[in-house]
Formats: structure tokens, C-alpha cells, sequence
């Protein structure tokens, strides 16, 4: 997640005074949900997050040999598992950075003649911030297991579902964004470039620092929840409380603070993100101590299945159910 915690007292200031004191909401599921047989293997959840949060990639700083490192093995993960590259390759190169750095994307093609042409964008981004240089540091490598090798690792395991399954009527854009912590500049790189295309953006999910569980009534909270019909749609769609109101997300504007906002400040479409980080129940953000031994596997795995029959509604409904408030 790009720096926060330099902001809070400002952002604190900042908010009107009501916002703090607005109960927590949770939106009810009014409908069926989608039943989903398949099952999502906890051994890949822990593989793939183990390796890409490993001292190995030295905290994946944007322009570093650690993140070409995470960079390739994504383009492996991508083409073993048939997912295609959007552009001529994996690699879009970014063109506000000063070094050449990568955002990795792929895509999966709808199966429906019309729906195909509408696209659901999941993402995460796969940079973090890299080696902490201070003096008597024991531990030097940020390895960013919750920020965000977990996102990662969910958008990837929903990819090879939707392509092991087919089940996909619109096309998914598969994204891993690079320069996030450095001011959202992957996302910000991309967007321009599907903007020239007239890329037709239905909604897009945005994983963020999903590796530990919040002591809560619902599963995760979506940033910028009023913005859109998204939290009560996704409800639906699982049949549970899955996603609920956050107060604190509010607080702080965190809609404004990862890669949905270059999206919808483009597209001004349902671009929004989905966290289980609650400000409660991480210590370590943007610490050396984020790693893959502190993760909820268990819990990473389950949070991957409970969204299934959401994304899989998302990219099948025959309208577009999902709309800006």
C-alpha cells in the first residue's frame, strides 16, 4: 500500500468531524449466490506467497534486480497458466519512471461475442519498498509479504481459475502493477495507455493487503464504499457478509491511496479496493517484519474461495449490475 501513516494526522484534521462516529455498516445479501465447486489448494496460496515475499527478491523496489526477479517469475505464473500477454509481451513498461520498470499484464478473452468487448480489471500491486538502509538494522529486506505479495497472490490464483474454468463472459485484465509505493505509477502509466485505446472498463477489483484477518462480522472492507453499488453487489453474489464498512478507511481516504484510484479518476467507473488491514491487526506495515511467517494462510485461502462466485458474477451478469452511486 503507498505510504500512509505520514498522513494520518493530517488526514485526521483534515475529515469532517462526523465521519469518525459513523457506525459500522454492513450490507445485507439479498440474493442467491453463484455455487463454485472448484476449490482453491492452500499448498499454492503458501508456494506462490512464500517465494514472492523471500529475501531472495530484496523487498521488490521498483527498478531493482529484486523485482525483475518477481517480474519473471509472474510472466512464468501467467504462461503456465495460458493466461496471454495484453500487449506484444507480459512487460508494460512504465514511462514516468527514470530506470525501466515493468508492470506485468495479461489478459483472459470472454467467452460471450458481445460481453468479451467490456473488460473487469483485477489487480495488485507487486513492488514494495525494498531494502531498509539504516544504521544497526538487523534485518534489512522489507519483503512485503500483506503489502501486497498477498493481493498478488489472490488475483493470481483467481486468474488460473478463470482460466482453468472458462467461466469468464467479459475479458479479465490481469494486472501487477509496479511503482505503487512510489506514488501509484504503474497504474497511473497504464491507464493512460488504455485510455488511447478506448479500453471499455466494466469495474475493477483491486487486492490490497489481504494476509491477516480482521475480528470482525464480515470478511473485508472496500475502499470507498459509498462510491459505488459494489460492497452490496459482491454480498449478493457470495450470500454472505462478506464485505462490510470500515470506519477508518473513510478517515483516511484510503480510495484515494492505491491503484483503483488512476483508474477511476480516468474511467470514473466502480474502480475500488478490498483489504483485510484494519490498522488493528498488522503491526508491521511497512516494516522488515512483514513477512511470510507472520501470513494467515489459511485465512488467505479462504478469502480467495469466498470471492470466487463474486468475480465470477462480475464477469458473467448479462448487464452491468455494478454502478457508480
Amino acid at each position: 500500500m503507498k505510504k500512509i501513516y505520514f498522513l494520518l494526522p493530517f488526514v485526521l484534521l483534515g475529515c469532517k468531524s462526523n465521519i469518525s462516529t459513523v457506525s459500522e455498516k454492513t450490507p445485507k445479501p439479498t440474493s442467491e449466490s453463484v455455487e463454485i465447486t472448484y476449490r482453491v489448494k492452500q499448498n499454492d496460496v503458501s508456494d506462490f506467497l512464500k517465494y514472492l515475499s523471500s529475501d531472495e527478491l530484496e523487498g521488490r523496489e521498483t527498478g531493482t534486480k529484486g523485482i525483475e526477479k518477481a517480474a519473471v517469475f509472474l510472466e512464468d505464473f501467467l504462461k503456465k497458466n495460458n493466461v496471454k500477454p495484453y500487449f506484444s509481451s507480459y512487460r508494460d513498461t512504465l514511462t514516468n519512471f527514470k530506470t525501466p520498470a515493468f508492470n506485468i499484464v495479461g489478459v483472459l478473452e470472454g467467452t460471450d461475442p458481445v460481453l468479451k468487448k467490456e473488460f473487469v480489471v483485477l489487480s495488485a500491486h507487486y513492488d514494495h519498498i525494498g531494502l531498509d538502509k539504516t544504521k544497526g538494522q538487523k534485518d534489512i529486506i522489507n519483503n512485503g509479504a500483506n503489502d501486497d505479495a498477498s493481493g498478488v497472490t489472490a488475483v493470481a490464483e483467481m486468474a488460473k481459475y478463470f482460466s482453468e474454468t472458462k467461466s469468464n463472459k467479459r475479458s479479465i485484465l490481469v494486472v501487477f502493477f509496479a511503482g505503487e509505493e512510489k506514488g501509484l505509477l504503474g497504474s497511473k502509466s497504464l491507464v493512460q495507455k488504455l485510455k488511447k485505446q478506448d479500453f471499455n472498463l466494466y469495474a475493477q477489483l483491486n487486492i490490497e493487503m489481504i494476509g491477516v484477518p480482521m475480528k470482525r462480522d464480515y470478511l473485508a472492507y472496500i475502499t470507498g464504499f459509498d462510491k459505488s453499488n459494489m460492497a452490496q453487489k459482491i454480498n449478493e453474489y457470495t450470500g454472505k457478509n462478506t464485505i462490510g464498512f470500515l470506519p477508518k478507511e473513510a478517515e483516511y481516504e484510503l480510495f484515494y491511496r492505491s491503484d483503483n484510484y488512476s483508474f477511476y479518476d480516468v474511467f470514473k467507473k466502480p474502480c475500488q479496493s478490498i483489504s483485510t488491514f484494519d490498522f488493528e491487526n498488522f503491526e508491521f506495515y511497512h516494516h522488515p517484519s512483514d513477512e511470510f511467517k507472520v501470513m494467515d494462510i489459511q485465512h488467505m485461502t479462504s478469502f480467495i474461495q469466498e470471492f470466487l462466485p463474486a468475480v465470477t458474477q462480475i464477469v458473467t451478469s448479462p448487464t452491468e449490475e455494478i454502478r457508480m452511486n
